[in-house]
């Protein structure tokens, strides 16, 4: 059956250079007198880079924070109210040296009791005002990381096939796991950490400064050396902490890719090549984690000392004037203990900074995530159209490609500029060699990708003016992997319907011919079929997605290789199924096995991203164009 529909190329266009190649198209396969291209530019994406907006990291930090001002402050309070009873405990010594020693020998006990009673006030105010912020700031901890976790997963799943094919999964568990992780740690400890010594500074330096303006002035003035400290700590810590998390997302992309591709790294005994890559891989995060380490001990050295100077000189300075008459002894030792208050953080400050720079690289990296776009977006509530009522006694919707060209973000012209129309109810079958483009035409029209120029229209409504929704229910793909999600039969069947009853999944599986096999699980329809569906074979995983998408009842249906992994009587069963699944709706089929093109009404013929024959099998078989030759070295090797 020859078709009405037409198949036009149409030329490129002068002004625009040559793309690099197809990119399905393994290297070295193309056409002979074909150009050689230059290499495709280095995808950031590779390097773990992800482009964001200038002040991405804080737009996140304060967007994770906004909704929980009213706690976030609450917190703060109580940390501020908790400093100042805790920095009442030096001038309750200073008050006890000069007063009540000196009532104590005059049998005067009473300031000295007083002091005693404010002390004991004090340390009990200050250990419940720091449970309530304990509580308080748990809660702001725990609602910020529980958002963001969130965010990362709703975010990753609204982003198009694209990315996750430049941007590997183990990257994606790494920002939502280590990088999360690294800002816990910051908020559960550092920012406490960070208010508690920035508190300690301005209640402290005021404190000297009232109790002895010289002392006070001394102090003040250690800070500029340790200021000048953790300015240089933060810019060197900083680019390694980038470089860590780089690596530890790193690592955890090497386990993932070994542990799930375990089968061929067991068959083609890869376990010591893949060591040795994560080998390499382990010490690299373990350099620029001792790295890490090694610049807070520089830090660490360096701020005691200046800490241990300042305090000693102070000491020296202090007990002299002590000596002359000049300063009071409990305001000395008022201050030394101040003193010791103050420089004592000193380390925790540095903990606080090895906490601020992890969490900052890894919300840099989080953010630049969340800064990505989808590729393919949802077109805007008021532009959003309805796909029109099916025509009566027509089955399937009509498709049409007008104007089409698509490239890869990354480089090279897969598709060159064609139109056309695949009519409604008719199974088109695309053939042709690896990296012909036939796969790519295909997530074209389940809108994986959206087309480079042109359109791709469902029964004359573009595909970008249709809600995810709309466009689900009128296409779905099959894939030749048949993704099963850990589960039981009938809830992997019924993703393709959420809401039907158990009647229609068994009847969707028996029109299938998955019934039998199904209720011969040990427990029917309710076997969990374990990850990725390892408890089924491949055949069994394709009737289970067949049924699914025959659920479904899409009014346009890809089937992309679905047979090209099964064994002969697996391919057998689910070419029956097919017929079934495909009867009265438009139907695309990329094959790569000639047995599988019988039951179609058309057959395309692709190579280097064009049409290069079209029509129907038995004409096209009659011919003496490239789907002959395939199909005569296809019958002489089944015949052998």
């Amino acid at each position: 059956m020859t078709s009405s529909t037409s198949v036009r190329e149409k030329p490129a266009d002068p002004e625009e250079p040559p793309g690099p190649g197809d990119p399905e198209q393994p290297e070295g396969s193309g056409a002979p007198g074909r150009p050689t291209h230059p290499a495709a530019p280095e995808d950031p994406f590779d390097r773990d880079e992800l482009p964001a907006p200038p002040g991405a990291t804080r737009a996140l930090l304060r967007s994770l924070l906004s909704p929980l001002r009213a706690r976030v402050t609450l917190a703060a309070v109580l940390l501020l109210v908790q400093q100042a009873v805790v920095q009442a405990g030096p001038l309750l010594v200073a008050y006890a040296i000069d007063r009540g020693v000196p009532a104590v020998r005059a049998d005067d006990y009473g300031p000295l009791i007083a002091v005693g009673i404010g002390y004991l006030c004090c340390a009990g105010a200050s250990g419940a005002l720091q449970y309530a912020f304990i509580i308080a700031s748990a809660r702001v901890n725990q609602d910020v990381l529980l958002d963001l976790r969130g965010r990362i997963f709703r975010h990753a799943q609204a982003l198009s096939v694209d990315f996750h094919e430049r941007y590997t999964s183990g990257r994606l568990i790494s920002r939502s796991t280590t990088d999360v992780e690294s800002l816990r740690e910051l908020l559960s400890e550092g920012l406490q950490e960070l208010i508690t010594v920035l508190l300690s500074f301005v209640y402290i330096s005021a404190m000297l400064l009232w109790l002895d303006l010289g002392l006070g002035a001394v102090a003040v003035a250690s800070f500029v050396p340790l200021y000048l400290l953790v300015r240089l700590y933060q810019r060197r810590a900083g680019r390694m902490f980038r470089d860590r998390s780089t690596a530890i997302a790193a690592v955890i992309v090497k386990f993932a890719e070994t542990m799930n591709g375990i089968r061929p790294v067991r068959a083609f005994r890869r376990e010591r090549a893949n060591d040795a890559e994560f080998g390499a891989l382990n010490r690299r995060h373990e350099r620029t984690n001792g790295n890490a380490m090694l610049e807070m001990a520089r830090y660490v050295v360096g701020s005691r000392l200046v800490a241990n100077t300042a305090v000693a000189a102070i000491v020296l300075w202090g007990a002299q004037r002590v000596a002359d008459g000049g300063l009071a002894l409990g305001v000395l030792a008022a201050a030394v203990l101040y003193l010791r208050r103050l420089y004592d953080p000193i380390d925790r400050l540095g903990m606080f900074l090895n906490s601020y720079q992890s969490a900052a690289a890894s919300l840099e990296k989080v953010a630049g995530l969340l800064a990505q776009t989808p590729a393919v977006p949802e077109p805007a509530a008021a532009a959003a159209r309805p796909l029109p009522a099916p025509a009566s006694g027509r089955p399937g919707r009509e498709v049409r490609f007008d104007g089409v060209r698509f490239a890869y973000r990354t480089g090279g012209e897969v598709l060159p500029r064609f139109d056309l129309t695949l009519a409604a109810g008719q199974t088109v079958a695309v053939v042709g060699s690896t990296g012909a483009g036939k796969s790519t035409l295909a997530k074209l029209l389940a809108r994986f990708y959206d087309p480079t120029e042109g359109r791709v229209l469902l029964d004359g409504v573009d595909l970008r003016e249709l809600s995810g929704a709309e466009l689900r229910r009128g296409v779905v793909m099959v894939t030749q992997e048949a993704f099963l999600f850990s589960g039981t039969v009938a809830e992997n069947i019924a993703i393709g319907r959420p809401d039907a009853t158990r009647q229609d999944i068994e009847r969707a599986a028996e029109a299938i011919g998955a019934h039998d096999f199904i209720m011969s699980l040990p427990d029917g329809y309710d076997t969990d079929v374990r990850k990725r569906g390892g408890r089924i074979s491949a055949g069994q995983r394709q009737l289970v997605a067949f049924a699914r998408a025959l659920l479904a009842d899409p009014a346009v249906l890809i089937l992309d290789e679905a047979t090209s992994s099964l064994d002969i009587p697996g391919e057998r069963a689910v070419q029956r199924a097919m017929h079934t699944v495909l009867r009265g709706r438009t139907a695309v089929v990329i094959a790569h096995r000639l047995s599988t093109v019988e039951i179609a009404d058309r057959v395309l013929v692709m190579a280097d991203g064009r049409v290069v024959e079209d029509g129907s099998p038995d004409a096209l078989i009659a011919g003496t164009g490239e789907f002959a030759d395939l199909h005569r070295a296809w019958r002489d090797s089944v015949v052998s």
